[in-house]
């Protein structure tokens, strides 16, 4: 009785692994639970270290000091188990830098300790870049890796360091064992994105497919953005700490189930044709530009994520739970740019649709200072999301179509060099605002972010027509010209073959 329900979960599992939808959930789960991870620690890491090492530098104050003052009646508590502010001498949190103040009550729902917090932000930047910095190194190496043998191993092991390092977030109580555990992360985040990309490229080899497929995957990877920040900050305030880790520990465990399912990662199945050097893909002018819009649209909200919430406390003194949900707008429109351009972009070219995203990123980020509480950011940070799905719908298709074009159609590299492009900016972002923000101020950083983002836009147009190499030039030139946007390489190889056999029979 047994033998027809397993031919049928068989018959199912066969079908499956042969099925190109089946493949993008597999990678719209991987990349929306890596990036759920990675959103949220932004509410809870901040106040996290607040609460705890802020204990520590009270003890170190001078005991004349009056006793802690409870806070206004009807003000948010800090957090769920904190209702009081304890006033420091000499200093306020109000603005970016530190001035001194007589002691007396605090401000409505404030944070006390300026130069703390002013001090904590080049200290958790450099902790939220962590992930990145790691990330940067080892994509090349999976990208080598990847190309050898295949994408279904290196996906699961992106999932079992995942799991451990959203274990290790779960129970971790010093600023190292976090900076650890958002390394750790890094190592799984490279196996996953670099070949859950490369393998949907490999399985959609049609353009306009692969941009829609790509546009769907990277839907997970905003999705995950969007529910990370509010899921974070409202769990650590009513539950405690760790307990949105460990919900993410149980989702991806039943992710780890889902791969071995559909992928068999105990299979070795290397890309059938040689991959193209990793240094003669980072000498194409044109990969490097795609990669650069990639790279600063993406530093834009890299910088906002330790800077932001921490001048939130500084300038707005908001209860706990608003610190994730500022990213909310972002994440939502973020969540329907990729979507709505991943069908769009090919139509209105993808040149125009990341040049047009650049700018609007450029004057989002120029508009975030203006805001004086909440509600004002929700514009801003609504059109940054909105303009980085534009980009990034864009731009990862491009990669593919690039390497198809002009090198050869092995995609591990070429999605390495896309997710270091995530990564240099994630990268450079957190460790470098926190402390631009010490130097210049928050509002000068994101002048500056934004006008590098305007600055570099009109570059995009030079993805408008790539050429192709000179071997593909043949193809393309052939008595029935194909035009390069339904150009695939499956097609190229086929036509160069035939090309190759009439000539030896000649």
């Amino acid at each position: 009785p047994l033998a027809v329900p397993l031919a049928m979960s068989q018959h199912w599992l066969a079908t499956g692994r042969a099925s190109p939808r089946l493949v993008l959930a597999v990678v719209f789960v991987a990349l929306l639970l890596d990036n759920i991870l990675l959103t949220v620690v932004v509410p809870i890491v901040p106040t996290f270290l607040y609460m705890t090492e802020y204990e520590g530098a009270k003890s170190s104050v001078s005991p004349t000091l009056p006793e802690p003052t409870p806070v206004a009646p009807g003000a948010p508590p800090f957090s769920g188990s904190d209702t009081t502010t304890v006033p420091v001498r000499g200093f306020t949190s109000a603005g970016n830098g530190t001035r001194s103040s007589p002691p007396g009550p605090p401000a409505r729902g404030c944070l006390q300790g300026g130069e703390f917090l002013a001090q904590e932000n080049t200290r958790v930047g450099l902790l939220f870049a962590s992930k990145a910095l790691v990330q940067l190194l080892v994509n090349p190496w999976v990208g080598v890796l990847t190309n050898r043998i295949g994408y279904h191993i290196p996906m699961f092991l992106g999932f079992t360091i995942l799991f451990l390092s959203t274990v290790m977030f779960a129970f971790s109580g010093t600023y190292t064992l976090l900076f650890i555990a958002r390394a750790l992360q890094g190592i799984g985040s490279s196996f996953s994105s670099v070949a859950g990309l490369g393998l949907l490229a490999s399985v959609y080899p049609d353009d306009s497919e692969r941009g829609r497929a790509m546009g769907t995957a990277l839907g997970g990877l905003a999705l995950g953005v969007l529910i990370g920040a509010p899921f974070g900050s409202v769990m650590y305030e009513f539950v405690g700490k760790a307990s949105p880790f460990l919900v993410l520990a149980f989702l991806a465990l039943l992710d780890g189930a889902l791969q071995l399912c559909i992928l068999q990662p105990s299979r070795v199945s290397p890309e059938g044709t040689k991959a193209t050097p990793l240094s003669t893909l980072l000498r194409d002018p044109y990969i490097l530009v795609a990669a650069g819009a990639l790279c600063f649209s993406n530093m834009g909200v890299a910088m906002l994520e330790p800077t932001l919430p921490i001048w939130m406390l500084q300038t707005m003194c908001p209860p706990q739970w608003q610190l994730g949900m500022a990213f909310l707008p972002a994440s939502i429109s973020y969540l329907v740019g990729t979507n709505l351009f991943g069908i769009l972009a090919n139509r209105m070219g993808r040149w125009l649709c990341s040049t047009i995203g650049m700018a609007v990123v450029g004057i989002s980020l120029l508009c975030v200072p203006l805001a004086t509480n909440i509600y004002g950011l929700i514009g801003p940070n609504a059109g940054l999301g909105f303009a980085i799905g534009m980009v990034d719908s864009s731009m990862m298709p491009i990669m593919g179509y690039l390497v198809d074009l002009r090198h050869t159609s092995a995609y591990g590299t070429v999605y390495a060099i896309a997710d270091v492009a995530f990564c240099v900016g994630f990268a450079v972002g957190p460790s470098t605002g926190g402390a631009m923000v010490r130097a210049l101020g928050f509002p000068w950083l994101m002048v500056a972010v934004g006008a590098l983002n305007v600055a570099y836009a009109p570059l995009c147009r030079l993805l408008r027509s790539p050429p192709a190499a000179e071997e593909k030039m043949a193809i393309l030139s052939q008595e029935c010209p194909m035009q390069p946007k339904s150009y695939t390489a499956k097609e190229a190889q086929r036509e160069l073959s035939l090309t190759e056999e009439a000539e030896n029979v000649e």
